[in-house]
């Protein structure tokens, strides 16, 4: 790949080690005010990245529209993450229950549990990787019960031309107002398509702002009423959306967040070099210039670095300004 065409990234978070620098974080980001109009910009916001699971949501509202009636818990696992403990996979294997499916019909990667904890007991316990473990089990658990209703075939559900893929790809394209050039596949088997964090950003905002009862505001709705199911137990996204009222957020791998809050304010970022670590101290200065409280946020920013077991600098966010 030719550099020159190499996103114009800037650096959005540092960590210090005693009074040096250690290492910098480049990437871009975007943040909307309520109206929609761009406050925040850094770097390179109209570049293509893959948002990754960081979409799932959009995913989740291709699937009411489709007709599939989840009830909320259910909806927010569709749109997670998860860190895969046994809630987790209970509540997707009732998913697919309720629709009449058993787990084999699943086809997303075998994975062991996301979530470090849960991994570990999962491990202790003896169990192996499996597709109702793997992070993305509720959302292709859900995507099955969509096919199951439409009469749409479900061996091939994962395919280009099956009737939901193509029904996602439209509500994308609708919900970031941005085309699909660029298609890959994600780690879990669905498609994945290169967008700007501009249109990630405004298709956030439309979940958070779109009129009670449409497919937008019942899976923002179900995702912030059930934070522990987007995420997990000791999770950033689980915890900052406890903690910001009215909070809508999703990760994504290789560094994406997305967030929006309740007024229509919305953020968008990518982390260059895909480390997770930088993610959420990213965030933090585009939720601050938004109005965001500080005391809020303020356990997701400035994470202490170690030297022999002592805090001796930190990883925080490039502050704004």
């Amino acid at each position: 790949m030719n550099p020159q065409n190499f996103p114009a990234h800037a650096p959005l978070a540092v960590q210090t080690r005693g009074e040096m620098v250690e290492s910098v974080h480049f990437g871009s980001l975007v943040a909307l005010g309520p109206d929609g109009e761009t406050v925040l910009e850094r770097g390179d916001p109209a570049g293509l990245v893959y948002p990754r699971s960081a979409l799932k949501p959009l995913f989740a509202v291709a699937l009411v529209r489709a007709g599939l009636d989840l009830p909320a818990d259910q909806l927010a696992l569709a749109s997670a993450s998860h860190s895969g403990s046994a809630a987790h996979q209970d509540l997707a294997a009732r998913i697919l229950a309720e629709a009449g499916l058993e787990p084999s019909a699943l086809r997303n990667s075998t994975d062991l549990p996301y979530g470090p904890s849960e991994r570990e007991s999962w491990i202790r316990a003896g169990n192996k990787a499996s597709r109702l473990a793997q992070n993305c089990s509720g959302k292709h658990a859900a995507m099955l019960a969509a096919c199951m209703l439409n009469d749409w075939p479900l061996e091939t559900y994962l395919q280009h031309e099956h009737p939901l893929p193509t029904l996602i790809r439209e509500v994308v394209t609708e919900l970031t107002g941005e085309p699909i050039t660029a298609t890959s596949t994600d780690g879990c088997g669905t498609e994945v398509f290169a967008l700007s964090l501009l249109g990630m950003a405004k298709s956030f905002r439309t979940l958070v702002t779109a009129p009670t009862g449409s497919a937008e505001h019942r899976v923002a709705a179900a995702m912030r009423a059930h934070p522990e199911l987007v995420a997990g137990s000791g999770r950033d996204v689980t915890g900052l959306m406890r903690a910001v009222p009215g909070l809508l957020a999703k990760d994504g791998f290789e560094g994406i967040q997305l967030m929006a809050l309740s007024n229509g304010s919305a953020v968008a970022l990518k982390v260059s070099d895909g480390a997770d670590r930088a993610r959420m101290p990213s965030a933090v200065p585009a939720l601050l210039a938004l109005g965001v409280d500080a005391g809020s946020v303020r356990e997701f920013d400035n994470l202490p670095v170690l030297g022999g077991g002592h805090p001796v600098g930190a990883l925080s966010g490039i502050p704004v300004g």
